[in-house]
């Protein structure tokens, strides 16, 4: 489980500094994505695929939220 871990941040992470040109609401949407996944892998207990489901939720509801965010960064 931490190597997956290491290895979305890592990806997170090449993928925030590979686009120099991004917006506020681009670089919300992908810190809220990363982080609600992380989030909600870690506080759904239980099995490997609730863990799976709880990341996906937490992805979705983390990119929406990180990209309402952003946008208020824009203004």
């Amino acid at each position: 489980m931490k190597i997956l871990v290491g290895i979305c941040c890592s990806i997170l992470l090449l993928s925030l500094l590979s686009c120099s040109d991004m917006k506020g609401r681009d670089i919300g949407t992908i810190t809220g994505a990363g982080a609600g996944a992380a989030v909600g892998a870690s506080v759904i207990g239980g099995s490997t695929g609730a863990k799976a489901a709880g990341a996906a939720g937490g992805a979705i509801i983390g990119g929406v939220v990180g990209h309402q965010v952003g946008k208020s960064m824009e203004k």
